[in-house]
């Protein structure tokens, strides 16, 4: 399997959208990244509220110096970047299994003067996690739950770590919200039933997954069983309100369409219909044209420190 973060591509809390970027549970060299890569760096970039607040607050927990992070599932580097910006004497390392992610990351780095200090690392995931080298922090969003064996994949992300290290899980939250429960747009509550959707395509996903083992996405306890301590959840809200700027109409567009791909034979005509409108770029009722789309979501990170 690959690993990349749709994580921190995409400002929503949910789980959904990672595996229609190909994200671990389908096979990254299928994907056109000169597509996808654009995509999932706008989302990174507009989720800059939620990735700031969680790294600030990551900087209060290690306490210590830190030398090294690892990005583990780190897609096109926005996260990496932000990494090293907020820790200016790690070096920090991007680990992803597509390699058109990892020159985007290192493009990047390079246009932030930030190349003396991050480094890509190729990587199958979870077969390589225990060769990966040790760091102070291990950030990884949105990639543990493309795992088989999640609970597994927790303790081998904890070994990594070095003595009075801390690993950071971006998992769950809240769902994406755009638009008002009635969008003037046939039946009210359309983005309600594209998240019932979502959940159902992503217990498939698992179900597939290889080595897959059912498990009680309690992170906090995953945390404490894989030998950590001081386990704590922090969420952190995105909220762009109406009415949006054009590049968070595009991504919002782009966004809605892979999500109406993913349910084309699960939704009503009526919806079908509905998302057809928001799609549209010349529908007053579109997204890049209404007065009332906005972008609502919200991240939940779980931490947790090894102290022996």
């Amino acid at each position: 399997m690959t690993g990349h973060q749709g994580a921190d591509a995409h400002p929503q809390g949910h789980h959904g959208h990672d595996e229609r970027h190909g994200h671990h549970g389908h096979d990254h060299t299928d994907l056109d990244w000169n597509v996808l890569g654009p995509l999932l760096e706008q989302g990174a970039e507009l989720s800059a509220p939620v990735h700031h607040g969680a790294a600030r607050w990551l900087a209060e927990r290690t306490g210590g110096e830190v030398r090294r992070i690892l990005d583990v599932g780190s897609g096109p580097g926005v996260v990496t970047c932000l990494l090293a910006q907020v820790f200016p004497r790690a070096e920090v390392v991007a680990v992803d299994g597509a390699d058109e992610l990892l020159e985007r990351t290192r493009d990047r780095a390079a246009r932030l003067g930030l190349a003396g200090r991050v480094r890509t690392r190729r990587a199958e995931l979870p077969a390589d996690l225990g060769a990966l080298d040790e760091a102070d922090l291990i950030w990884s969003s949105k990639t543990v739950h493309h795992l088989g064996d999640q609970r597994a994949a927790v303790r081998a992300l904890a070994a990594r770590l070095r003595p009075g290290g801390v690993l950071a899980l971006a998992e769950g939250g809240l769902p994406l919200r755009c638009l008002p429960r009635d969008a003037g747009l046939g039946r009210p509550g359309l983005m309600s039933r594209l998240e019932v959707v979502n959940t159902e395509t992503f217990a498939e996903m698992r179900a597939a997954l290889p080595d897959t083992v059912e498990t009680v996405e309690d992170w906090s306890a995953m945390l404490a069983g894989a030998g950590l301590d001081g386990a704590a959840s922090r969420t952190f809200l995105l909220d762009l309100p109406a009415p949006l700027d054009t590049p968070a109409r595009q991504w919002l567009r782009a966004e809605l369409g892979h999500r109406r791909e993913a349910a084309a034979d699960r939704l009503a005509d009526g919806d079908l219909l509905a998302l057809d409108r928001l799609l549209d770029p010349e529908d007053p009722a579109g997204i890049m044209r209404r007065p009332d789309a906005f972008v609502l979501s919200a991240q939940t990170v779980h931490s947790a420190l090894r102290t022996g």
